[in-house]
Parts: C-alpha cells; sequence; structure tokens
C-alpha cells in the first residue's frame, strides 16, 4: 500500500469535517481570479460560508468520506474539474448563488480567453490623438483614423465573434478602449442540501420569483373560491357581500320592494317617467315641467335608459350593509 502523506490526511479530514457541519456544500469555479482578488472575495465571504481551496483529488476524497453521513452528497463530484472550490454555508442554496453573484465583475481579455457575447467597437470619437496608435487600432481590424485632429473609429465592427479566441495583440488593444468582455468572479456550479443537488440553472432567479408565485396562487384561488361559492374563513364575507349585492340587485330588477332598495326602485321609476313623459303630450304637464327642470332629462330618447343604469349603480352604492342585509332577509324569507 502507497505512503499517505499526513499533510494530505489532515486536508481531507478538515474538508471532510466541514462538509459535515454544514447545510449546504457548493462546487464553485474560480477560473480566470487573480490571487488578490479571489483573496479579497473570500475575506468577505468568511462571515457567511467557508471557502475551501484543495488539489481536486484530496477534495473528491473528502466528499466520498462526508457522504457516509450525508447520503447523495458524492453526485456533486461531477461538477468538479478545472479550478474550483468547495464552498461549505448554512445560508440556503438561493441566497448563496446570489452572493455568490455579486463578486463578479468585470475584467479585460486575457490572450486566448473565449470570448463570452460578440465583441464590437462602436463608430465615433476615441480619446486618442494622433499617434502610433492609429496603427495598432487598424492592426486588430478596428477601422480607425484621423478626422478633425483626432481619431475616430469609421464604423461599427464585430472584432470577435462568441465563443471564439481572443488574440493576444486584440486582448492588449480592448482595455485601451475601456472594453472589459469578461466576467470575473466565483461561478457557483452546484449547490447540495438534504439530499438534493441545484443546478446553476435552477438557482439563477430573481429573488422574489417563489413569493411573488405564491401571492398569485393565492389570489387565484381566492377568487376560484368566491366565484365558486366555496365557503372557508377567509372567503366568507366576500361571499356575504357577493350574496348581498346579487339580491340587491335582482330585487331592483324584479322590482320587489324592501327596506334595502325602496329608494332605487323609486329613483328607477322618477327616471322612467321623465323619459316616457319627454316624449309624449304630458310633457307640458306643469307638474311634469317642473321635475324636468329639477331632473334633466336624456337629450336622445333612444338612450333615455343609460342615465337611469348610472343612477341605478350610484344609489347602489349608498346603500348601507345594514339595508344591504334587510333587503336580502326581505328577498328569501
Amino acid at each position: 500500500m502507497a505512503h499517505v502523506a499526513a499533510w494530505k490526511k489532515q486536508v481531507v479530514s478538515e474538508l471532510s469535517s466541514a462538509m459535515k457541519d454544514h447545510a449546504a456544500i457548493a462546487v464553485v469555479d474560480l477560473h480566470g481570479i487573480p490571487s488578490a482578488q479571489l483573496q479579497m472575495m473570500r475575506q468577505g465571504m468568511r462571515p457567511k460560508a467557508k471557502i475551501i481551496m484543495s488539489r481536486n483529488t484530496l477534495m473528491d476524497l473528502a466528499i466520498d468520506d462526508a457522504a457516509k453521513d450525508r447520503p447523495g452528497l458524492d453526485k456533486i463530484k461531477e461538477f468538479m474539474g478545472g479550478q474550483c472550490a468547495i464552498v461549505a454555508t448554512d445560508a440556503n442554496p438561493f441566497k448563496l448563488f446570489r452572493e455568490m453573484e455579486a463578486t463578479k465583475g468585470k475584467a479585460p481579455a486575457r490572450a486566448g480567453d473565449i470570448a463570452p457575447e460578440d465583441i464590437e467597437v462602436k463608430a465615433g470619437d476615441t480619446p486618442f490623438k494622433p499617434g502610433p496608435i492609429v496603427g495598432e487600432l487598424q492592426k486588430v481590424g478596428i477601422p480607425a483614423g484621423i478626422e478633425g485632429g483626432k481619431i475616430v473609429i469609421k464604423k461599427d465592427k464585430v472584432l470577435v465573434k462568441k465563443g471564439e479566441v481572443i488574440s493576444a495583440e486584440l486582448a492588449a488593444v480592448l482595455p485601451k478602449l475601456e472594453i472589459l468582455p469578461m466576467t470575473v468572479g466565483m461561478d457557483l456550479r452546484a449547490v447540495f442540501e438534504e439530499g438534493l443537488i441545484y443546478k446553476k440553472e435552477v438557482l439563477d432567479i430573481p429573488a422574489d420569483y417563489y413569493t411573488g408565485m405564491m401571492a398569485l396562487a393565492s389570489n387565484q384561488a381566492m377568487a376560484l373560491a368566491v366565484t365558486t361559492a366555496y365557503p372557508t374563513p377567509e372567503t366568507i364575507g366576500p361571499l356575504f357581500a357577493k350574496a348581498q349585492r346579487e339580491a340587491l340587485g335582482l330585487s331592483v330588477t324584479a322590482a320587489f320592494p324592501t327596506k334595502g332598495n325602496i329608494n332605487i326602485l323609486l329613483a328607477k321609476a322618477e327616471a322612467n317617467m321623465l323619459a316616457i313623459a319627454n316624449r309624449s303630450s304630458e310633457k307640458d304637464d306643469e307638474r311634469v315641467k317642473q321635475r324636468m327642470l329639477s331632473t334633466p332629462a336624456p337629450s336622445k330618447p333612444a338612450e333615455a335608459s343609460k342615465p337611469t343604469e348610472v343612477k341605478e349603480e350610484k344609489k347602489e352604492e349608498k346603500v348601507s350593509e345594514e339595508d344591504a342585509a334587510a333587503g336580502l332577509g326581505a328577498l328569501f324569507g
């Protein structure tokens, strides 16, 4: 049996203990993060999470050991590889993902980097004065020239398409144009919690996504329960109010007089009387004239029913809950 160095055993033991002692275990990609920036990120995350970096082989061994007490943890090994680290934390996976995303920032491209998106220059002025920089820009394919005593880019041009390799010459020029195409930061690959693996695409949602869905579902459930007259402690109040409104509307439509609707019925009758009088010889009657003066008649006989409907709605809004309840009782005995 090959001898295993004591320090390796110690590292595996510490990693395993960290993964057993924290609720959530994540694998994060550290590729491209400068050492100084990485140390700052680790310090910023220290109160909330423990970031452990070691050889991938040792992290694999630690995961296998911790999985003996936490079944399913070994599934996270498929996300290991390259420059990665283990993050042990008690934060929930969604909050951890947002905190990891907050560590990211724009950075200049390096020779050999793969363009994450099309890298394009726009036509317009540059901050450069005429000089050798014109040749540098033209060498990497930027249509630059001198106009009016300054260097300008003559037209829009895509320098590198998404997925292509960025050359050393272009990587040297882009920062001068303040083009920072790369995103550097801790890139969370997956999180293990309570036997489940959460991949990046599952975690990458707005902070209020699920709370918004729950609120929408609650509102829709309430609407459905009220529509189907399904009584619950939450719907009984709206159901009674709905029943009162419908009973009042039915009694008015059927001209069934009650304490709660008598004023509405009288107003409706008066409006109908004035509409009819306006179209007959009775409009010359002195009493009708006085009523028509105090209550303007509709200008078009064909639309006489519309003001009546508006008055009904306004009158109906003024009916108190006590009167509406009395009307409901009178209507149904």
